[in-house]
């Protein structure tokens, strides 16, 4: 590893400061293998602005989606809990074409700023959408829908799920129609 690999590592871990997203520039714009396999180690760091930083850099590699794997492993972690919106900014700078449904998952059950956030990368990103895909997102809103409070708040959301829901059918029944 290289001395200024090294010292930019050095940057992205303890408290953060402007040195620190300098640093995480530095190394996305590098992106080699060897940043990808650090950035990866990060994610499991015990300072949660450190595995932020890892996940941030990540983003911004070109050739990143060795990290795509366990990125999403890490959002599933008990420790990620608090930060886990500002983890899943580092996707926008990700191949996400296969990942709708666990996307869509944390639309349906995450906190208020998670599901925003992958609210707009459902809406912005490209996806591979199969039948299975809208089989499985059916299925996460029926095991969302029985589970949650069913006011207000719900009837709204409801009406923009299932409008989701039915252009992916149509989208699906346009593609089997030019079959």
């Amino acid at each position: 590893m290289t001395k200024e690999i090294t010292n930019a590592l050095k940057e992205l871990t303890g408290e953060l400061n402007d040195k620190s997203f300098n640093a995480s520039n530095y190394l996305g714009s590098i992106g080699s293998e060897e940043v990808v396999n650090a950035m990866i180690a990060l994610l499991n760091d015990p300072n949660p602005e450190t595995r932020f930083m890892a996940a941030r850099t990540l983003g911004l590699v070109e050739n990143n989606s060795a990290a795509l794997s366990p990125l999403f492993e890490a959002f599933d972690k008990k420790e990620n809990k608090e930060i886990l919106g500002d983890l899943l900014m580092s996707l926008e700078g990700f191949d996400v074409s296969n990942n709708y449904v666990e996307l869509f998952k944390l639309y349906l059950f995450g906190s208020f700023k998670v599901s925003k956030i992958a609210e707009d990368l459902l809406d912005h990103k490209e996806f591979n959408i199969t039948p299975r895909v809208l089989k499985k997102a059916q299925k996460h809103w029926a095991h969302y829908s029985n589970n949650v409070k069913q006011d207000e708040a719900f009837a709204l959301q409801k009406i923009e799920v299932e409008e989701r829901l039915n252009d992916l059918k149509s989208f699906l029944k346009n593609l089997e129609s030019e079959n």
